[in-house]
């Protein structure tokens, strides 16, 4: 791995850090996208999946006195379900097809971004519930869940803080699900790629202490709306690849 691309894996993780302090997703958004362009889509979602646990550990640890334990309960154990099924589904899925479910599911969130979560129209309790389960089989599977977990905790009522704390409880307790299942696969793989891991990891880390203060400036609507727009767009690439 060049020097160029381990600074770019930086610039990106930072930039995932920051979204996702802001909007409660995007680690998975934009740094598989990236890693795909150099390993395989499953490696992809494996390297990319200790720093998003430590990214998101490292919100929940700001936000926790915020999380609605009964939401978190009812919605967070269907997802953790759900992403423990799908990293043990991945391995059967091809390499084309991960891409092309990655793809859609980027275009979703980007949709979630662009419109403040569906229009903020509100899914019925069993509607939600099933969001919750498909969004962690779709976080083990391709590393990507944000944008159903959005729509299904709209039904929840939940006001902006207890929201983001909330969805950040539910991805922490998908990625305890999930990880020691890529680890255990994958294992061998991600020992040589220590050091990217660790540069990713460190660049989640800052953006999610430092996005905030950066980026807030300009309002977390307008920053969504252009994050929705660049994941869209990374959609449709990855979309145009797989096809």
């Amino acid at each position: 791995m060049t020097p160029l691309f381990l600074v770019l894996l930086f610039a990106v993780g930072v930039l995932s850090g920051s979204t996702a302090a802001i909007v409660g997703f995007g680690i998975g958004s934009l740094l598989t996208p990236l890693l795909t362009l150099r390993f395989s889509p499953e490696l992809a979602v494996a390297l990319v999946a200790l720093p998003h646990l430590l990214a998101t550990a490292t919100r929940l640890v700001r936000h926790a006195a915020w999380v609605d334990r009964k939401t978190f309960l009812r919605f967070g154990l269907l997802s953790a379900a759900g992403g423990l099924g799908g990293a043990l589904l991945q391995s059967s899925v091809s390499g084309p097809t991960l891409l092309a479910v990655l793809g859609a599911l980027l275009i979703a969130t980007a949709l979630a971004s662009l419109t403040g979560n569906f229009g903020e129209h509100r899914p019925s309790p069993p509607v939600a519930l099933s969001l919750g389960l498909l969004s962690g089989l779709f976080g083990g599977l391709v590393g990507n869940q944000g944008g159903l977990r959005a729509a299904g905790l709209l039904a929840f009522d939940l006001s902006p803080r207890p929201f983001l704390a909330t969805s950040t409880a539910v991805a922490l307790l998908v990625d305890l699900a999930r990880t020691p299942v890529y680890l255990a696969r994958a294992g061998t793989q991600l020992w040589p790629l220590a050091f990217p891991i660790a540069v990713a990891a460190a660049g989640c880390l800052l953006g999610t202490l430092l996005g905030e203060r950066l980026l807030l400036r300009m309002g977390p609507a307008t920053y969504r709306r252009l994050v929705g727009a660049g994941v869209g767009a990374i959609g449709v690439w990855l979309l145009a690849r797989a096809l």
